[in-house]
């Protein structure tokens, strides 16, 4: 494997334009749905990060993800949306998402999660509907139990991350715990017993 070696700044460039980027193509994202009218939800990784940011910026988790809960229903109208703001529809790897601009690659996309639906046959819930939102700094954004409860759904090692962030805030603790499905309840017990993972 080669390795790259960036003199002086540029590095930290890299870094520093690689985070914009994924803050850019949110914000393109949510405009375009919002003057459009499609409605939807910010999930996934930049959800987190608008709840944590309210209580500790020091804590705030990069994420290259860009995530929305869309209704199947709405599909056609986000494409037709987006399209006219350079993003491209595709299916890839039974995925859902719109490429940023023709040349661009999955990990240059907003995937979808449609609302009301399981993302896996396996999972023991389906996604929250697009009406479970709140605005966070202008931003249609799931709501915390909503989204704690699609990070218990999924329960992937980059969920366990993002819950053990939201627990470490104090915005989760077990309190939660009778307010969750019956079938989250361990999930979240154990994040509780093993808070450094």
């Amino acid at each position: 494997m080669t390795v790259i070696h960036y003199t002086g700044d540029a590095l930290w460039n890299r870094i520093e334009r690689a985070v914009e980027k994924v803050q850019e193509r949110l914000g393109r994202v949510t405009k375009t749905l919002d003057e459009a009218g499609v409605p939807y939800a910010v999930v996934g990784g930049n959800a987190v990060q608008l709840w944590v940011a309210q209580v500790d910026e020091t804590a705030v988790r990069n994420t290259r993800d860009v995530d929305v809960l869309l209704q199947r229903d709405d599909l056609q109208r986000a494409i037709e949306a987006l399209g006219g703001a350079g993003f491209v529809f595709r299916h890839v790897g039974g995925v859902d998402m719109f490429l940023d601009g023709p040349e661009a690659g999955p990990r240059d996309a907003v995937h979808v999660v449609f609302a009301a639906e399981k993302v896996r046959p396996d999972y023991p819930l389906a996604s929250p509907d697009v009406t479970e939102h709140v605005l966070i700094q202008n931003t249609r954004t799931i709501t915390l139990e909503a989204l704690v409860r699609m990070k218990l759904t999924s329960f992937r090692d980059k969920d366990r991350v993002h819950l053990r962030d939201l627990l470490e805030v104090g915005l989760v603790d077990a309190a939660w715990l009778p307010r969750l499905p019956a079938a989250l309840r361990p999930r979240l017990q154990e994040l509780l017993d093993t808070p450094d993972g």
